[in-house]
């Protein structure tokens, strides 16, 4: 297919997009034919793994941002499209790769995008990784090619406190991930961003670049934590939430979790779900979330890679009549999950 030109003034969503009228979504099926990404051995960038992409729709195509790793485990993140949802065509440079301090020696990880209805500019949140601290960043552009960066926003003093794989209680000093984002403000005026992968966490902004905490305190800022077997020992954000068409402004959130094991699930596994937001209130936490999780780690990808038993989300759109789910597996491949609009 043509190399994509995208422009300001290019068209996003799926012209005949629905947009959801209860919760859950789904339920999903996997692509019978996945992975539909693997690395490439003769593309140095992605030359070891690829995997934890982030989706949007622009000019009736999907365009899929993935992380992936060269032999150093180095992280940047590469584009692919596509005019079907299954098969991409990829851009053989990374579009985002590691040139500041806080980035070096780790690199860029798990993007997720929007775009501002406004200024039409797309919004990344990623994971700049110098080997020592992961930390949340932003990066901004017009056309999906080049793109702006700005520092990370969470204050040097910020601690988190993560489990290790027998529940005990870490402290990580200045670590932060995984920024989803709503592009549209809420009734106070502000956008928001539900960030974090140890618990739950909120951000607000004027104008989605620019960001702050709601609550300087680790324990004042929490949005949510793990209440269930599969997310007890680590929660974290998926893409960007998703508007229902209730009347009520409520949003799900597609989210990651892992487990210090039990019930039927073994210890580290990683599992995908969905939470309902009330936007309105979104500093009270979630109003649902399902006790069982949407996908679990089940093909020979997902149980066996980079990471054992990892399923992650970053990405999902609507897409010709289907939500598309795209999903790592086994921090090594790419793979999709479908369900019916209706």
């Amino acid at each position: 297919m043509p190399f994509p030109k995208i422009t300001k003034d290019s068209v996003s969503g799926d012209k005949d997009y629905i947009a959801p009228k209860a919760y859950p979504i789904g339920p999903f099926t996997k692509y019978s034919n996945n992975p539909i990404l693997r690395p490439d051995p003769t593309v140095e960038f992605e030359s070891a793994y690829l995997y934890n992409a982030t989706a949007i729709v622009v000019d009736d195509t999907v365009f899929l941002l993935y992380r992936a790793q060269n032999p150093a485990k180095l992280s940047s993140v590469g584009l692919a499209w596509s005019k079907d949802g299954y098969n991409f065509t990829k851009y053989r440079k990374p579009i985002i790769s590691a040139t500041e301090p806080w980035e070096r020696g780790g690199g860029i990880e798990d993007p997720r995008i929007v775009r501002d209805p406004k200024t039409k500019l797309f919004i990344v949140t990623y994971t700049a990784y110098d080997l020592f601290r992961a930390r949340l960043c932003v990066a901004t552009s017009e056309d999906l090619f080049h793109w702006t960066k700005y520092p990370s926003f969470i204050p040097g003093y910020w601690n988190d406190i993560a489990h290790d794989a027998n529940g005990k209680h870490l402290i990580r000093s200045e670590w932060s991930k995984s920024g989803a984002v709503f592009n549209e403000k809420n009734k106070d005026g502000k956008y928001y961003m539900i960030w974090g992968d140890s618990a739950l966490h909120l951000a607000e902004s004027d104008d989605l670049v620019h960001w702050r905490l709601t609550n300087d305190s680790y324990y004042g800022n929490i949005f949510a934590t793990g209440i269930f077997n599969a997310e007890n020992k680590l929660i974290e954000s998926g893409p960007a939430p998703i508007k229902l068409d209730n009347g009520k402004n409520q949003w799900i959130l597609i989210y990651n979790a892992a487990t210090i094991g039990g019930h039927d699930l073994p210890k580290d596994t990683y599992t995908i779900s969905q939470m309902l937001i009330d936007y309105d209130h979104i500093r009270d936490g979630p109003l649902a979330r399902l006790e069982r999780p949407i996908l679990k780690p089940e093909q020979k990808n997902e149980v066996e890679g980079q990471v054992n038993k990892v399923v992650f989300c970053e990405g999902i759109v609507q897409f010709k009549g289907q939500w598309f789910l795209y999903y790592g597996q086994g921090d090594s491949e790419l793979g999709v999950a479908t369900a019916s609009v209706e």
